[in-house]
């Protein structure tokens, strides 16, 4: 039988989105006939080795956010030449730093919003863009710490600078009007696109996570045009950062012309969440691909930079 731990928990501020994904992972893996293991990650280095001693035949990596998604346990894990689920070090990095994700979309001239890193020595001197826009850390997940800008806010320039002097850089980016787009891909092949609508503000943290705050519209009911780009760019995004195992490509998109509108990418997420609300489970099954079956194959594609 094969033995898979699961990394899940992690101390970045997406443990609880992790804890649920980790927890959902660990029955369905059960439930497709592995002997599982569970791992709360936490700082404690010796006693994430001590816990994978003796060696897993993989590990299927549940965490999310910094240390979880960055490229770092996926560098442990190739030095304990340990094979694990989705993207290796180097493009879980990339995707992560979105400073450096939306550097390699540009040469492959894939559609972004207009944007500006800000580093955190700067932010004090950088003057205010025309609003609307978007600010956002640029090393987080889940929609930690994004703030969305408009004219009609009462938010001072200064405020925002002060919020974001806690972050070591912050991705400053023009609002897109239009809707919500995510597609899942899965081994360089995209599954399908889904549409996300909410009566928050946008698609935040509690959006995301807490049932009844959004509506999934699954396929997503936008222009067949833009449906296939949709699936396209998110397939191209995959393969800019040299993705495996499956990721999640965040779009816009802008309909407020006329169907078919316009794409931006916004980001690639290496470590989807596979909570009870999360979308790639979500699309995954319309593509025919149950919660056990997606689990499987993502075991049975684990591989090491080792």
């Amino acid at each position: 039988m094969t033995r898979v731990a699961v990394l899940m928990g992690g101390f970045s501020s997406e443990r609880e989105v992790s804890l649920s994904s980790g927890k959902g992972c660990v029955e369905g893996l059960r439930n497709a006939g592995f002997e599982v293991a569970a791992i709360d990650v936490t700082r404690d280095l010796g006693a994430l080795l001590k816990a994978l001693d003796p060696a897993p035949d993989a590990v299927f990596n549940a965490l999310h956010g910094p240390f979880g998604e960055d490229g770092r346990i996926q560098g442990l894990l190739d030095i304990l030449g340990i094979p694990y689920t989705h993207s290796g070090a180097t493009a879980s990095a990339m995707a992560m730093d979105k400073s450096v994700s939306r550097a390699m979309f540009a040469l492959k001239e894939i559609p972004l919003a207009e944007g500006w890193v800000v580093p955190q020595c700067r932010l004090d001197g950088f003057p205010e863009p025309d609003r609307p826009y978007v600010m956002k850390p640029l090393c987080e997940g889940s929609s930690v710490g994004v703030e969305l800008v408009f004219e009609t806010d009462n938010k001072s320039w200064d405020d925002l600078r002060q919020t974001y002097a806690q972050y070591r850089d912050t991705l400053i980016e023009r609002y897109i009007p239009g809707r919500e787009i995510q597609v899942l891909v899965k081994g360089g092949e995209a599954l399908g696109a889904i549409e996300i609508r909410t009566d928050r503000r946008f698609y935040d943290y509690r959006a995301k996570y807490s049932p009844g705050e959004s509506v999934h519209l699954m396929p997503a009911p936008i222009h067949p045009d833009a449906y296939g780009q949709a699936l396209d760019l998110a397939v191209r995004s995959h393969d800019a950062l040299g993705c495996r195992g499956i990721s999640r490509v965040d779009l816009r998109y802008d309909d407020t012309e006329g169907e078919p509108g316009d794409l931006v990418v916004l980001e690639v997420n290496t470590q989807p969440g596979m909570t009870p609300t999360s979308l790639a489970p979500e699309i995954a099954a319309h593509a025919g691909w149950s919660f056990e079956r997606l689990l499987t194959w993502l075991v049975e594609n684990a591989a090491c930079d080792a």
